[in-house]
């Protein structure tokens, strides 16, 4: 008996050796629940798997924290159909719930308001109807809510003014309707509210104007009237209140000022509502103003003399006079602005935006219905680093992109918009706000220098590249809560010139002779204003140039890429990189013995891309350099061009390419050697001398 006691006692014991999956097997049956209601078709979250485990990354957008719980649901983006399941609820210590830019539909479930540690909640951009829970009041970590661009209806519940923690509050583009309530003035920590584009009505809160953190509020295009709070003036452009034709106020640039009606309308709100409150009700029956003195005794109330009753007359019909006048005015006004508004605001944003209009709103270059999108810890980490390494304010701005500009621009880096990924990044298409195309390519925190000062230099020295065939960066964006960071370039159409390589597929465009002489050249240029020294750049080598490196613009001009990353990368991710670009044949040789690089490595580079470009061909054999020695233009230049070359520059370009190539660093030419010697070049001859 004593032995088998010991026996369980072994087995329990190595029992609790063995991990167990997210909080037993409860949360498991959670997620497996949710999956069913959010993917119903079981196309996207195939690895979501009754035996699998969600704390070792197998989950795809599941994180655990350090008690192997499930904290965080990244889905944004997936193309997700389905529902959100009241089973969530059982995920007691989910921080973080990341479901926009999908297509889910139905109500938000009341019982999200269980996870009373979650402090982001982003649900925007889907189909979601139905009333917003009024329980959410009860969620008091939350700090982000995102609800915008569904088709939620009914009033924005008052029990909002309990979240206290609440920094950003994003209710625009549905279709809710009532007063705007004034408990939403109790968020002290509220920095941005976003109530545009619904159906509300009455009067902005004058507490709002007293939240000493509000940066913006924004209820443009709904029905409000009044008297804007003249506390809002403190937020400058921050307040956007246009389309509300009954709003007035003084000291708001294009608000209207207001009349006599509006001051009487405020002068019985403001004196009566405390009373009027207060004072029991009866129900159906409308609430009475307060009673004022009079002379009664008894059952019998004092007649006024007629001097009295004179008076009242004399001063109450010009009064009313003056009111009917403003009223009219005030009616014929309001009615002349609001068919205007209709004519100029389509039917979709009277109402709600479905998922489809609000991305065809974004993707015809409008102003985008997600204001500003934000991670409750913020979007960057090096915020005060910047500051102090020689980034100026004004040029930070200048360059800085948030979070939400990202993932709009690429439609929650959508895979359809995926233009590449390697180790250490992925590239997506993305449009601007602008409408201008843009590629933006994700680099994982781990793959960044780990000294926040160097990465800080190397983001200052990025943007200040400025050449016609240097790739432009347009920003850059850090979020530490996706612990990336990201760099927005202007986008290449034409892809990169290894795309024109090795055409044997006649839907390929062959690169004609003149087009292949100016690429050689815009490329040369680039190489030489990356090494030299200006007043706003230091000499740069690129380390990595490559056919992969050259992107092709819309009219066919070369544009170098990824010039200056090595500044931002950790120097192993840079010596991964590099192993590939050793195997592709554009290292130089001196770089095995130095382990440097210099300007001649680039040359070295240059070359090679210089007789790929001739040759049309991606991998160069002994059999090309030889005939490029010789002289032998027929051997080495690219039979698609069936003989439409220059032969004698064809020629020089080969001898130039050999010298390029050379192993002896010393022997190569500079940049500037090589761009005279491209001078000398005749382009002008279309056909073989």
């Amino acid at each position: 008996m004593g032995f088998l006691r010991f026996l369980f006692c072994v087995f329990l014991f190595l029992t609790s050796l063995t991990p167990l999956p997210a909080h037993g097997n409860t949360e498991l049956r959670a997620l497996m629940e949710l999956k069913s209601s959010l993917d119903p078709t079981n196309k996207l979250l195939k690895s979501w798997t009754n035996h699998g485990d969600p704390c070792t990354g197998s989950f795809e957008g599941v994180a655990c924290n350090e008690h192997r719980k499930v904290a965080n649901i990244s889905l944004q983006g997936k193309g997700l159909s389905g529902s959100i399941s009241p089973v969530i609820a059982g995920l007691k210590c989910l921080s973080g719930l990341y479901l926009h830019y999908n297509s889910l539909s139905g109500e938000i479930p009341k019982e999200i308001a269980n996870l009373t540690e979650l402090s982001d909640l982003y649900l925007d951009v889907n189909n979601f109807s139905g009333v917003i829970p009024p329980e959410i009041g009860n969620m008091a970590g939350l700090q982000v809510l995102q609800l915008c661009c569904n088709r939620l209806t009914g009033n924005i519940p008052i029990q909002m003014g309990s979240l206290k923690k609440l920094t950003v509050l994003a209710l625009q583009h549905n279709t809710l309707t009532g007063e705007i309530p004034g408990g939403l003035g109790d968020l002290g920590m509220l920095r941005r509210l976003d109530l545009s584009f619904n159906r509300l009505s009455g009067i902005i809160p004058p507490k709002l104007a007293k939240i000493p953190q509000l940066e913006i509020l924004d209820v443009r295009n709904n029905t409000l009237s009044g008297i804007v709070p003249s506390g809002l003036q403190r937020l400058n452009g921050g307040f956007q209140w246009e389309n509300n034709p009954a709003l007035c106020g003084t000291r708001f640039p294009g608000l209207r000022a207001c009349t006599v009606f509006d001051n009487q309308n405020i002068n019985q709100v403001e004196p009566f509502g405390a009373e009027m409150i207060n004072s029991t009700t009866t129900p159906g029956v409308a609430p009475q103003p307060p009673n004022f003195s009079v002379n009664c005794n008894g059952s019998k109330c004092a007649t006024p003399s007629k001097f009295r009753l004179v008076l009242v007359v004399l001063g109450v019909v010009p009064l009313g006079i003056v009111l009917i006048g403003a009223v009219f005015v005030t009616f014929f006004t309001y009615r002349r602005k609001r068919q205007k508004i209709r004519s100029n605001i389509s039917d979709s944003f009277e109402g709600s935006l479905s998922t489809e209009q609000a991305k065809e709103f974004h993707w015809n270059g409008s102003v985008s219905p997600l204001v500003t999108l934000e991670y409750s810890h913020g979007w960057d980490p090096l915020g005060d680093g910047l500051n102090g390494i020689g980034f100026s304010q004004e040029n930070l701005n200048k360059f800085r992109f948030n979070i939400e500009e990202v993932e709009s621009a690429t439609n929650c880096f959508s895979e359809a918009n995926l233009q590449g990924r390697s180790k250490f990044s992925s590239v997506h298409k993305g449009i601007l706000r602008d409408g201008s195309l843009v590629a933006v390519r994700s680099i994982n925190v781990i793959s960044c220098k780990s000294e926040e000062a160097e990465f800080v230099k190397g983001l200052n020295l990025l943007t200040s590249l400025r050449h016609e065939n240097i790739v432009r960066l347009r920003g850059f964006c850090c979020s530490r809560d996706r612990g990336e960071c990201f760099l927005i370039y202007d986008f290449a159409p034409n892809g990169n010139l290894s795309n024109y390589l090795d055409v044997e597929d006649e839907r390929t465009q062959v690169l004609d002779w003149s087009t292949r002489i100016d690429i050689i050249n815009g490329i040369a240029k680039g190489i030489e204003y990356l090494h030299s020294s200006q007043a706003n750049k230091p000499s740069i080598v690129h380390q990595n140039i490559s056919v992969e490196k050259v992107l092709i613009d819309q009219k066919f001009n070369p544009l170098i890429a990824d010039s200056g990353l090595h500044k931002l990368l950790a120097d192993d991710i840079m010596f991964s990189a590099l192993k590939i670009t050793a195997a592709m044949g554009y290292l130089a040789p001196e770089y095995i013995t130095t382990g440097r690089f210099t300007e001649k490595t680039d040359i070295f580079a240059f070359g090679v891309i210089i007789l790929q470009i001739l040759s049309g061909k991606s991998q160069l054999t002994s059999t090309i350099r030889s005939a490029a020695e010789s002289c032998r233009c027929e051997d080495y230049i690219d039979t698609n061009l069936i003989g439409k070359f220059s032969g004698s520059t064809a020629a020089k370009l080969g001898k130039l390419a050999l010298a390029c190539t050379d192993e002896s660093p010393s022997q190569r030419p500079t940049i500037q050697a090589i761009i005279q010697e491209l001078n000398h070049c005749s382009t002008s001859s279309g056909q073989r001398r």
